[in-house]
C-alpha cells in the first residue's frame, strides 16, 4: 500500500472497525479471559497459592457471561438468548458473593 493510495487505506480502516465493531475484539477478550482461566489454574495445582480454580472460575463466570450477551447482542441472537446470560451472569455474581460473605 502506498501513502497516496485512500482507497486501501479506507479497506484497511474498514476492516479494523468491523474487527471492532463486530465481535473480532469481544472475542479476543473472551478468549485471552479463558487463557488466564486455565493459567491462574495452572498456577494454583503447582503452588497451590491464591484462587482455587473453582473459586477463580466464580469470579470470572459473571464477566464472561456478560461478555457473551453482548456477542449475542452484536449478532442479533433472540431476546431470550440474551436474558439467559444476563441472568446467568446475575447468578453466578450472586454465587461468588454469597461465598465470599459466608467466609
Amino acid at each position: 500500500m502506498e501513502v497516496g493510495d485512500a482507497g486501501e487505506g479506507l479497506s484497511i480502516r474498514s476492516n479494523m472497525e468491523q474487527w471492532i465493531y463486530g465481535t473480532g475484539l469481544i472475542d479476543l477478550v473472551i478468549a485471552v479471559t479463558l487463557l488466564e482461566w486455565a493459567a491462574l489454574s495452572l498456577l494454583w495445582q503447582r503452588r497451590r497459592s491464591g484462587l482455587a480454580p473453582l473459586a477463580l472460575a466464580l469470579t470470572l463466570l459473571p464477566g464472561l457471561c456478560l461478555m457473551l450477551a453482548l456477542r449475542s447482542t452484536l449478532l442479533g441472537l433472540p431476546w431470550y438468548a440474551v436474558a439467559l446470560l444476563l441472568s446467568a451472569s446475575g447468578l453466578t455474581h450472586f454465587i461468588d458473593i454469597r461465598k465470599r460473605w459466608m467466609r
